[in-house]
């Protein structure tokens, strides 16, 4: 039998689709693209918009119109939040949780042997368990690999569903994380990317559940005293704690890699904890900070335990060790009560960072959340505004970056040829785009090779570059 996937959202749902895929093939089945006739069709959704959801359902139409015969699993964020809405959709026949993921394959075969529509989903309360996967393979290429480490979010931020979608935090153990480490160095891949709902909480258990760190449920702080992100109140000495700990185990392995994280919160880690990551020789000169907003205002709203001033201290921490640094982040448009002031304050905190990429949310409701219920919800036409008006300072920004970076000399973890335009491209350590001019008949071998460039001028979406040095 055939399965086909479809995939919306993070990195994540990502990861954790190929996981999926992985346990259909141990069953028997061959897994064909999604816009292939199959005999079932696996949607992975996400919620973290109201788009997301319409776009979940869209996709759940689509694929029953290739195969009206198909079964349709649904899982993911959307699944777990809505599971009666979801349900009601017509031709789906299974709905899965976001811990019930590692069971598809069975549901799936327990439907075609009863026909009777299933619908598994956990309540929040359940969500208390890492959903161990096994070795997953890369979800993009032969080069790059993603490794999940931890599941969760307690951070209850008054935008944000998720926490509700995915539960409580919990880690992976590290044993676990290095074992898919080994397995995937040994198959070739060069950079190892780790993520999560919240890879900066990696073992803070505790700590959350003894409270004092940041904001609680609710609004205000933990425990009742105020206290700020967990990087502040964790750990002694120089023995690595949270994400460090995974890092550090990392960084202790053999081989020619290189370690990339796929974000890191500063609603959770304040500067002192990110000079504690700077030390590790393997660890990318990119991090992805969430700033979600310029405004002190807004961000007490937003219930992010951090403000302007120690937001702009990570950076200039990062740019003191690198003035190269790769840094990158997410801003919200429109939070329910965000005036002109408030949001010219996002603007100038994207020009003082000078991000190499800004990635705009123009603000929506979410089911369960504290901002669903706020006055002062800003008009679509107004988010529509700023959001455009953001787009162009980030582009800006962004192109700045680019030029800072003409005539370095950087290393290029390559990934992909096009052989139309003679050009083959891949990632920089400061995770810019980019495009090297090579003969075709050299491209085949270049690839998943570290080769050294000098950065020449803005192109494309990242940079143009020439080879300046030997491959390894």
């Amino acid at each position: 039998m055939k399965v086909a996937f479809h995939t919306l959202g993070c990195k994540v749902n990502q990861y954790e689709t190929e996981a999926i895929a992985r346990d259909f093939r141990a069953q028997g089945f061959a897994v064909v693209d999604e816009r292939e006739f199959a005999d079932v069709y696996v949607i992975n959704t996400c919620t973290v918009t109201a788009i997301a959801d319409k776009k979940s359902r869209q996709y759940i139409r689509r694929m029953k119109k290739i195969n009206p015969d198909s079964v349709v699993a649904v899982t993911g964020c959307y699944a777990q939040i809505k599971p009666e809405e979801v349900s009601a959709v017509e031709g789906v026949d299974i709905v899965a949780g976001t811990n019930e993921k590692s069971r598809l394959a069975a549901y799936v075969n327990e439907y075609l042997a009863e026909g009777i529509k299933q619908v598994h989903v956990r309540g929040y309360d359940e969500l208390d368990a890492y959903e161990e996967t096994g070795a997953v393979s890369s979800i993009e290429n032969r080069t790059r690999a993603y490794i999940k480490i931890q599941e969760g979010c307690n951070r209850f931020c008054a935008y944000c569903v998720i926490p509700y979608a995915r539960g409580r935090v919990r880690s992976r153990s590290l044993a676990s994380i290095i074992s898919e480490a080994e397995h995937l160095i040994g198959a070739g891949y060069k950079e190892l990317v780790l993520t999560g709902i919240n890879t900066a909480l990696y073992d803070m258990e505790s700590v959350n559940d003894l409270g004092g760190v940041g904001f609680a449920e609710g609004g205000g702080f933990a425990n009742g005293g105020g206290s700020g992100p967990v990087g502040a109140f964790c750990g002694s000495g120089n023995e690595p704690y949270g994400v460090e700990k995974a890092i550090a185990a990392l960084d202790r392995l053999s081989g020619d890699f290189r370690i990339r994280l796929s974000s890191l919160e500063p609603a959770v880690v304040n500067a002192d904890y990110v000079k504690r990551l700077l030390k590790y020789d393997k660890l990318c000169h990119h991090m992805h900070l969430s700033a979600q907003s310029g405004s002190d205002k807004i961000l007490r709203a937003m219930n992010r335990p951090y403000g302007r001033a120690q937001y702009l201290e990570i950076v200039r921490v990062l740019k003191d060790f690198d003035p190269h640094y790769g840094i990158s982040t997410d801003i919200i448009i429109g939070f329910p009560g965000e005036k002109e002031k408030d949001f010219e304050e996002s603007c100038t905190l994207v020009e003082a960072c000078g991000f190499c990429k800004t990635h705009i949310f123009k603000y929506s409701k979410r089911p369960f959340t504290k901002a669903a219920q706020m006055g002062g919800q800003v008009a679509p036409e107004v988010k529509n505004r700023r959001s455009e008006t953001l787009h162009k300072i980030g582009a800006k920004a962004a192109e700045a970056f680019f030029q800072r970076n003409c005539g370095r000399i950087e290393t290029v973890l390559l990934e992909e040829a096009y052989p139309g335009k003679n050009l083959v491209t891949g990632y920089s350590d400061n995770y810019t785009k980019v495009y090297v001019q090579c003969r075709p008949a050299d491209a085949g071998g270049l690839m998943n090779q570290f080769v050294k460039v000098r950065l020449a001028e803005p192109y494309e979406d990242g940079m143009s570059a020439v080879f300046a040095g030997d491959i390894r």
